[in-house]
């Protein structure tokens, strides 16, 4: 995380309060997560550094920026135009122009890139989406807010393992077409 400028992420009046635990707004109803549950986020994927990641609910870029530090490919998905083309701006300008960055409804995830090894949702969800469920690969990750519970899914050879990890509060995870 201490590769990733944070406040390159953040809107220019909120700089001054980009390397505080807490989430910021970023416009259009979103906000940046705190760091530690950005932090916790990534911990919860153990990812190796190989893997293809899906980051859902793109926002500022923060998280796909700190998540490319650790895995071999991120492509990102955000439903808002206007923050995704932001976010691509910010991440090539943090060295992190590779993340792949497109618009569309998340909770629908990326079937034509599947299988994913690990997946990042900083969205609150009523209940598991199954598409993300589907485009796990096995042995995959899955890390998301599901109410305000911060909880893993395991794509585990007997099933789906489900553990809970934090209490957390985040913006809901919106279904339907981009804007």
């Amino acid at each position: 995380m201490r590769a990733v400028p944070r406040a390159a992420f953040v809107p220019a009046d909120l700089r001054s309060s980009a390397y505080e635990d807490a989430a910021l707004e970023i416009g259009y109803g979103q906000t940046i997560s705190q760091p530690y549950v950005v932090a916790l986020i990534c911990e919860a994927l153990e990812l190796a550094g190989d893997e293809l990641v899906l980051d859902v609910g793109t926002g500022s870029g923060y998280q796909a920026a700190v998540l490319d530090e650790l895995a071999g490919r991120v492509v990102s998905v955000e439903r808002i135009s206007e923050l995704a083309e932001q976010a691509r701006r910010t991440l090539e300008a943090t060295g992190h122009g590779s993340v792949e960055v497109l618009v569309g409804d998340g909770s629908l995830g990326l079937p034509e890139w599947a299988p994913f090894e690990a997946i990042a949702v900083a969205a609150a969800a009523a209940e598991l989406p199954p598409a993300l469920v589907e485009q796990l690969a096995p042995g995959g990750r899955l890390v998301l807010p599901v109410g305000e519970q911060l909880v893993r899914a395991t794509r585990a050879p007997e099933g789906l393992r489900i553990e809970p990890l934090a209490p957390v509060r985040f913006v809901p995870l919106v279904a339907g077409p981009a804007e």
